[in-house]
């Protein structure tokens, strides 16, 4: 079968890394990938199709004869790609614009939780600087921090944490005078600052079913000891330690299943990648955050440890029969460096030169998945803010980052950042 991934970072280089190991697989195509994916070769060509031309990816994956279509990033999926593919009979990976909506409207996400019961910090909604403002100069300082948060859909950006009302009035002038976040913060969630440790929960689903991938965590700050800006992510590791058995059955019991129960009973099953953000604190989760796709970087250590066949379950998720395909995961851990342009999340340089020392990839424990590069003229060259993600597998973390790290020394261009504390919290 022919298989179409719609995305161009590291996450949709996982993803095609991962299918084309199917024997089952015939062809993999990428819209629009990166230097990474088309330096693949065998069965992996890019496409010149960016993730948001719907109907021009409708067109080829009827004339290339795609079996299945599997969305990465999340702004097909408010677009409504899966509802255009499902109306021509194509079979595509994801959820349906109304029930993407758990990602794409922090509002809906916070009262779809409110009517099902599922744990999730106190808020309250402002369509208004005056009336967020007026709400913040009512709150006592002993309410503080409060968790400020662009509704609509900000490429993991669109959220301030302020320690004090000063820095939320602040944020409230800059979200809506200076418009930051642009039109995604036409509404705004301000919610109470819950405590804890964070990590993620990934399942996938068919709309009643669902599979679990290994729990992760995230490194969102760019710099070490959780300083500085939020990004789109600078590093994760899998399993999360945090997250035990136990904790796991209670995200289950008090998340997964609530969600896709509501989902389906609301008239939006849920189908495609559940992506959970959880701050855990004593054992207890609460839902920080829906995602409705994998994560970057967490896709890129959660894929390498399925052990199981990624597209029978991609394909089961569509057919049904999801908890009947083999879902087995690699012992061990897995951890991943982001290699940035300097200067990001803010201005950047691109097309700085990229060179990867030979051995800095071994089959079986390091991987280097792209994100912001592209083939210039033969010459691989950076596009992006975030770089490349190296990812190593081990029995252990301690040995994963100690590998992560010596191939991060292998990879050179100007201006390169990465954070060195990557899974110091769990270590």
């Amino acid at each position: 079968m022919n298989v179409l991934i719609i995305g161009s970072g590291a996450r949709e280089h996982a993803f095609a890394r991962a299918v084309a190991a199917s024997p089952r697989v015939e062809r993999v195509f990428v819209a629009p990938g990166n230097g990474g994916t088309a330096l693949m070769g065998g069965k992996v060509c890019n496409v010149p199709l960016k993730a948001v031309q719907l109907d021009e990816l409708l067109v080829f994956a009827r004339e290339s004869g795609i079996g299945l279509t599997v969305v990465g990033p999340e702004q097909p999926l408010e677009m409504g790609l899966v509802d255009l593919f499902r109306k021509a009979d194509m079979k595509v990976v994801g959820p349906v614009q109304a029930a993407a909506r758990l990602e794409s409207s922090k509002v809906f996400s916070k009262e779809f939780m409110r009517r099902h019961g599922i744990p999730t910090a106190g808020y309250r909604v402002f369509g208004s600087k005056e009336s967020a403002m007026a709400h913040i100069g009512s709150l006592g300082e002993e309410h503080f921090p409060q968790v400020i948060k662009a509704s609509g859909l900000c490429a993991g950006k669109g959220v301030i944490v302020a320690d004090g009302r000063n820095e939320a009035l602040s944020a409230l002038r800059e979200i809506f005078d200076d418009r930051i976040f642009g039109s995604a913060a036409d509404e705004v969630v301000i919610e109470d600052f819950l405590r804890g440790q964070e990590a993620s929960v990934f399942a996938l689903c068919d709309g009643c079913r669902y599979r679990l991938f290994l729990s992760a965590q995230d490194h969102k700050r760019i710099g070490d000891g959780d300083t500085g800006k939020n990004t789109g992510g600078m590093g994760a590791y899998a399993p999360a330690p945090l997250v035990t058995p136990e904790v796991m059955r209670k995200v289950e019991e008090r998340v997964i299943r609530p969600t896709l129960e509501g989902m389906a009973s609301e008239g939006s099953p849920y189908t495609g990648f559940l992506y959970v953000g959880l701050m855990i604190e004593g054992g207890e989760p609460s839902v920080v955050e829906f995602n409705a796709r994998l994560g970057d970087p967490e896709t890129q250590v959660v894929l390498p440890l399925l052990k199981s066949d990624l597209f029978d379950a991609l394909l089961a998720s569509v057919d049904g029969g999801l908890d009947e395909v083999p879902f087995e995961m690699h012992p061990g851990s897995a951890a991943t460096v982001v290699v940035a342009s300097g200067g990001y999340p803010d201005v950047f340089e691109t097309g700085r030169v990229i060179t990867i020392d030979s051995g800095a990839e071994s089959q079986d424990e390091v991987m280097i998945f792209h994100a912001g590069t592209v083939l210039d003229d033969g010459r691989l060259v950076t596009s992006g803010g975030r770089v490349l993600s190296v990812t190593a597998l081990g029995p252990n973390l301690k040995v994963c980052l100690e590998r992560a790290y010596r191939a991060v020394g292998r990879v050179h261009f100007d201006g390169a950042y990465y954070r060195r504390d990557i899974g110091a919290k769990a270590l």
